[in-house]
């Protein structure tokens, strides 16, 4: 029997209210130690009870605040002291899945801890004016006041951990940025078992995929697709919802479709249909055209972030350099040239999507404990 299937083992991620990519890092945690009690900030039971059972899951003070698992991201210099408050020292193993303050955990000397990081803080380190930009009056006045603190425990936090592991190369760099820390990279799991080519030709369509917010940049891919008459299947709902349908409404001759909020098996089916994806943020991974990969569909992506670890130029699909409509129109004359001259190849794409694996996660995962000192 393997040795740390037999530990106590912890599970702290920084909050259980949404299922996402993040959340699918936490069940192939729980995959490895099905017996691991989950530690998080504050949990929406409703929404989560299928994935994570409430009889696992700890929660924080903050928990008992009024509207807490809505307004919990409005509570962040609440969170060190939330984290902090968790007692692990009965636990062998601590895992950490953070984007947040959820690495900030306080762990005893004998027990090994390793946090699996899915980006430093954003808004604490290098989007911090971006955020501040475009945030309301009040919530700057706290941001001047809060953030340098924020910052400060969050370098010192970062010195607590055993083993440090990244979700892509390009995390890592900013670990080593702003931690002074050296990370390992594991690429986070996709579900490439569930997804696979439907070995038909492509249809005239592309897609979109993506939460409605401003950094997806949902608006280049309407706009670009617009300006060459195509056609675009936008998959999601958010906040620019209505901003968006307004940028589409200009492009008459072209046929721009949305679809809300769709199940698992509707996506998969766009995907396996399109002609290729569209993805125009930068990412610190991004799990979407992996899983368009995996249906053996090329991406067309901006070219920074994690994308340009999940996708090879020219063979599993093409970059734009910047953010703006002419590099994607640009991007996307490209890719029609490349895909006219049978260049993409479905059998290919899909056996590159395969190595992001939730196996292959599951086994990195496992060997990076096993070698903590």
């Amino acid at each position: 029997m393997n040795y740390y299937i037999r530990m106590k083992v912890a599970i702290v991620h920084d909050w259980l209210v949404n299922y996402g990519g993040a959340e699918r890092v936490v069940e192939q945690m729980m995959a490895l130690y099905p017996d691991a009690d989950i530690y998080t900030l504050v949990y929406d039971k409703k929404k989560m009870e299928r994935h994570f059972p409430p009889e696992k899951v700890h929660t924080s003070f903050v928990q008992h605040l009024p509207m807490a698992t809505k307004l919990y991201t409005k509570l962040l210099s609440m969170m060190p002291k939330a984290f902090e408050s968790f007692d692990l020292s009965s636990y062998d193993l601590v895992i950490a899945s953070s984007s947040s303050c959820a690495k900030g955990v306080i762990t005893s000397p004998g027990t090994k801890y390793l946090a699996y990081i899915h980006t430093p803080m954003r808004y604490a380190w290098d989007l911090y004016f971006d955020y501040y930009r475009r945030s309301k009056a009040i919530t700057r006045f706290f941001m001047k006041r809060q953030i340098p603190g924020i910052r400060l425990w969050d370098y010192i936090s970062s010195q607590r951990i055993d083993c440090l592991v990244a979700n892509s190369n390009y995390i890592a760099r900013r670990i080593k940025k702003f931690w002074n820390r050296d990370a390992m990279v594991i690429y986070p799991p996709v579900d490439t078992d569930r997804l696979s080519p439907n070995k038909l030709p492509p249809e005239d369509f592309y897609v979109v995929f993506s939460r409605f917010v401003p950094y997806k940049r949902i608006d280049l891919a309407i706009s670009a697709v617009g300006q060459l008459n195509g056609k675009l299947v936008v998959i999601g709902s958010g906040s620019q919802e209505k901003e968006l349908k307004s940028i589409s409404s200009k492009y008459r001759d072209a046929d721009i479709r949305f679809t809300g909020r769709i199940s698992d098996n509707e996506v998969k089916d766009y995907l396996q249909r399109c002609r290729a994806l569209i993805f125009c943020a930068e990412e610190d991974f991004g799990i979407i055209p992996v899983e368009a990969q995996a249906c053996g569909r090329p991406v067309i992506a901006y070219g920074k972030g994690g994308a340009l670890e999940t996708v090879i130029q020219g063979k599993t699909g093409v970059f734009f350099n910047e953010q703006t409509v002419d590099s994607l129109v640009n991007a996307l004359q490209e890719f029609e040239k490349l895909e006219k001259d049978g260049i993409f190849k479905s059998e290919e794409i899909c056996r590159h999507a395969a190595t992001f694996s939730a196996k292959r996660f599951r086994d990195q995962l496992s060997k990076a404990i096993s070698e903590i000192n």
